[in-house]
């Protein structure tokens, strides 16, 4: 869902996708490096800490992008109703609760591939999500999720 019409070093989503990038919605940066430098493969806005209404959309974005996903791993402390597993677009998908923090989901495609995307947390404001979202999905990002959500302030309450 990226593209290259930004320069590398701006902190601003490609063209269009601006107006995109809003509660439910996840970035992927598809084009990854062989050197996998980058932190994150892309970043997720979920409308809710409600895992059940959430994931499903998630995966099946995902599904269409990178083919069959088989895992997911969640930090059990970060989400409501946390499964075990759930069938999406007829397919298991086991799901892991480990402590990786409830800025990241942790995505198993195949036996060994891999990817992590930041969380942005569901009250974050429309201008900090894009911020952190946009971070996430460069292909030359080294900060953590939780940094990422620090420095684009995705992490507070928005103002009343």
């Amino acid at each position: 869902m990226t593209g290259s019409d930004s320069p590398p070093d701006s902190p601003h989503l490609p063209s269009g996708v601006h107006e995109a990038v809003r509660p439910g919605c996840a970035l992927l940066r598809l084009e990854t490096t062989e050197s996998r430098e980058g932190v994150l493969d892309g970043a997720w806005w979920p409308r809710s800490r409600d895992i059940a209404a959430e994931l499903p959309e998630l995966l099946s974005a995902l599904t269409s992008h990178l083919g069959p996903v088989t895992r997911v791993g969640l930090d059990t402390a970060a989400w409501q109703g946390l499964l075990t597993r759930i069938v999406v677009d007829d397919r298991v998908v086991h799901i892991d609760s480990f402590p990786v923090g409830d800025d990241t989901v942790l995505i198993t495609r195949g036996d060994r591939d891999l990817f992590s995307l930041l969380v942005v947390p569901p009250n974050a404001t429309p201008e900090a999500a894009r911020a952190a979202m946009a971070q996430a999905v460069r292909a030359d990002n080294v900060s953590k999720a939780e940094q990422i959500l620090i420095d684009t302030g995705s992490g507070q309450e928005p103002p009343d």
